[in-house]
Order: structure tokens, then C-alpha cells, then sequence
């Protein structure tokens, strides 16, 4: 049992500390420098993944056409999944100002709609986006940049999340978020970075390969991309704002979603934890990602452990046991009203949250369940680049 307990720490401490620190330490000795590209950049197709999206649609293509970036090098090509809700009807609006609308019906799913209709795609890049991320005007030519090193086969731009005043989520993905991309930036200074986002990813055309239906493409494409001898990187100057769910339930489904694709991703691409075919890539993916994923079986694990060397007389196990109850014990107020507004009460919260959703999305993977389309957690709210020109956090990021 003390050797469990030492374990499931251990693994702890990697995921939370030893890798952050590994990454810092890092790029003292080594820093890579990115070719920058020419004015002029390369063509380009934006691709607008839709599913049932005509609250934000509009917003989107207006966000779209109004990029710094030459128009005759940029198609905007919008793949609808089979809405039905009169967001086709908008984008054939545009239609008269270049923006190319593709319907895939039935519905399967964004993966599918992307292995279909990319190949008609024109641009030497290919910028994938969704519905309800708004770039900065500056955006692309960011991502692009990039491009000028032949090495480089990937960019992944910046999400950020815009916040409400009383939305203990939009706080909570904030924090987390803002770790988060401490980490892609050290990644993609040393090396590459782990992963895409699918609301702004930039990737070689030449570099698409066709995607099954339960794939995620910000990915699988990466982890191709970096099996084939390319690196990636993050830019977080290349912006984009998106709101989060509205509540913790919302947001609770989408990670459920993320980690059981992510986890399917690594195992379609297992030679991307080959450290002797991809070098570093594969511990970075090992600690970042994988060993993350399985967080929430670890804390199973010393809490299990930790009781029964409890209940055998150690004081030292009575001590880390208390210390767990009380930590899931302010967790649990976060089902109080009002108490979840509490920052020391909405963190314990989350990360309950957010590690809940890993164990059940890596559990219904390997019960066989695989994620292939589901309904977007929209919040009500569709002003989200009005509102995302002034986040409150956004210095931070």
C-alpha cells in the first residue's frame, strides 16, 4: 500500500510539477527560432467547420473576411454537417463575397466533412477554425509567419477564453488556460508543441491526410504531422476568443469529449511516443497529455491507499488522508448556490471537474465508445467578439 501511494504522488508530481519544471529548465540550454515568412504569404483556405450555428455564423464569416490578410490569397470555405437550422441559408448570403459553402449530408461528424471537402481546398495553408472562435485581425498573418521554416509543419494559435464577471467556469478555464499555455510555449521553444486547437490551427496542405469519422483533426494531423518528421508551433500572438460553456455542466460534457478523442488520437498514432522515431515529442506527449489523462485514477489510487494505511495506525497516512478529504470536501461546496463563486472554493471545483470528465472519457474509450459528433455547448450569448476585444484577463495569458 505505501508503495501504491508513493506511486500515484509520483505520477502526480511528474504531470504538475517535474515536467513544468523539465520545460523551464530547458529552455535555458536550447531555443529554437522560427524563419519568418515573406510579406506577401502564401495562399490560404479557411475552413469553418458548422454544425446548427446560426446564432454566431455571421459573426463569423464578417470576423473572417475582415482578416489582415490579402483577399485573393484567402478562401473562406464554410463545411456544413448537416445543419438544419438556417445556417446554410446565411452562408450562401456571402456567397456574392466569396465565401464557399460545402454541405455534407447526412450528418458524420466534423472529421468527415474535413477528409471530404479539403482536398477542393485551393490555399497552400489550410487554416482550420470553428463557428464561434473570433480571430484578431492579425491572426493569420501571425500563423503564417511561421511557414518560412520548411521544418515547420504545424501552428497552433492562441485560444482565449472570454470571461463573465459572475461565471465561476469562464474564472476556472481562465486559470487553468493561462497554465496551460505557459506550457506551449515552452514546448515550442525547445521542440513542438504537443497539440493543435481546433479553433485556430494552421497546417501545410500537402500535410492533410484523411481522417476517420471518430478522429480528432487538431490532433491526429499534429501528431502525424511530427511522426513525419515536421515540428509545430504555438504562437500567442496568433489570437482567437471563444466563450465557454455556460455552466460547469457544459463544460464537464466537452471534456468528457476532448479526452476520449485525444486518448483515440495517440493510440491511431502510436510512433508519436516513440522517443527513437519523434526524439523528445514523445516524453513531452507522455507528461503533457497521456499521463495527465490518467490523473484521476492516481487519485483514486492514494486515497484508497491512504485510508487503509490510515486505519493501520500511521500517523504520517492519517495526515495525507485529511489533507484529501479536505481538499474534496471544498470541492463538494461547490454544489452549494453562491459558495462556487469563492475562488477557494470553484478551483478545488474544477479540477474535480475537469479530472471526473478524463476518467469518464478515458473510461468509454476503452469500453469501446468513441465520440464522433455531438451538439455544441453554445452559451447564449453571441457577441462574443465584442465582448473578447477586452478581456478581463487577457495580459495574463
Amino acid at each position: 500500500m505505501q508503495i501504491a501511494f508513493w506511486i500515484c504522488l509520483g505520477a502526480l508530481v511528474c504531470v504538475y510539477v517535474a515536467y513544468p519544471l523539465a520545460l523551464a529548465v530547458a529552455k535555458r540550454f536550447e531555443r529554437l527560432r522560427a524563419r519568418v515568412q515573406d510579406q506577401s504569404g502564401p495562399s490560404l483556405t479557411l475552413l469553418i467547420s458548422a454544425y446548427n450555428e446560426a446564432t454566431v455564423i455571421r459573426e463569423k464569416l464578417e470576423n473572417a473576411l475582415a482578416l489582415d490578410y490579402p483577399p485573393e490569397r484567402l478562401e473562406v470555405v464554410v463545411i456544413s454537417d448537416g445543419s438544419d437550422d438556417g445556417t446554410d441559408d446565411v452562408v450562401r448570403a456571402f456567397g456574392d463575397r466569396g465565401v464557399v459553402l460545402y454541405r455534407q449530408e447526412p450528418r458524420q461528424g466534423k472529421s468527415a466533412g474535413l477528409t471530404r471537402f479539403v482536398p477542393r481546398a485551393r490555399g497552400e495553408i489550410l487554416v482550420f477554425t470553428d463557428a464561434n472562435s473570433m480571430f484578431e485581425p492579425d491572426a493569420i498573418r501571425k500563423l503564417v509567419r511561421h511557414f518560412g521554416d520548411p521544418k515547420v509543419g504545424f501552428v497552433a494559435g492562441h485560444q482565449r477564453y472570454v470571461e463573465d464577471g459572475d461565471s465561476a467556469v469562464s474564472e476556472s478555464e481562465s486559470l487553468y488556460w493561462r497554465y496551460e499555455t505557459w506550457i506551449k510555449i515552452q514546448e515550442s521553444r525547445i521542440g513542438s508543441v504537443v497539440c493543435g486547437d481546433g479553433a485556430i490551427l494552421a497546417i501545410r496542405a500537402e500535410l492533410f491526410e484523411p481522417l476517420r469519422d471518430d478522429d480528432i483533426n487538431d490532433f491526429v494531423l499534429p501528431l502525424k504531422i511530427v511522426a513525419r518528421g515536421y515540428r509545430g508551433v504555438f504562437d500567442a500572438e496568433a489570437v482567437c476568443y471563444e466563450r465557454t460553456a455556460d455552466d460547469f455542466a457544459g463544460e464537464f460534457r466537452r471534456k468528457v469529449r476532448i479526452v476520449n478523442r485525444s486518448l483515440g488520437a495517440v493510440l491511431r498514432v502510436p510512433q508519436a511516443l516513440n522517443p527513437f522515431r519523434v526524439g523528445r515529442f514523445a516524453f513531452q506527449l507522455f507528461f503533457h497529455k497521456v499521463l495527465r489523462w490518467f490523473v484521476p485514477f492516481f487519485l483514486v489510487g492514494m486515497l484508497a491507499s491512504s485510508l487503509a494505511l490510515a486505519l493501520e495506525g500511521s500517523l504520517l497516512y492519517r495526515g495525507l488522508f485529511a489533507l484529501q478529504v479536505g481538499f474534496y470536501g471544498v470541492a463538494l461546496l461547490g454544489f452549494v448556490p453562491g459558495a462556487r463563486r469563492l475562488r477557494v472554493v470553484y478551483v478545488p471545483f474544477y479540477f474535480c471537474v475537469v479530472n471526473a470528465a478524463a476518467a469518464l472519457g478515458v473510461l468509454r474509450l476503452m469500453l469501446g465508445s468513441r465520440i464522433a459528433v455531438w451538439n455544441p455547448q453554445r452559451p447564449s450569448a453571441t457577441n462574443a467578439a465584442s465582448d473578447a476585444r477586452v478581456p478581463s484577463h487577457s495580459a495574463d495569458r
